[in-house]
């Protein structure tokens, strides 16, 4: 499970090349539950709650980037 602080610390470039990496993982999983093969259950849960931090941290990046540039026009 990922820290919002931790995730703060780092660039959009490692927060998307994470993110990346999170939704394989996702789609393993999701795989694997389909399959009968998954032991750890609660992991879907963490992997999906650390995707929804990710989009949300850049989310609010994009958002504070766009807001200067509009307060100027």
């Amino acid at each position: 499970m990922s820290k919002p602080a931790d995730l703060r610390a780092k660039t959009d470039d490692q927060l998307k090349d994470q993110l990346g990496d999170l939704r394989k993982e996702q789609f393993n999983l999701r795989f694997q539950k389909a399959s009968g093969q998954l032991e750890n259950v609660a992991r879907v849960r963490i992997v999906r709650r650390d995707i929804a931090r990710i989009e949300t941290l850049l989310a609010e990046r994009t958002r504070a980037a766009a807001k200067p540039a509009a307060a100027k026009a």
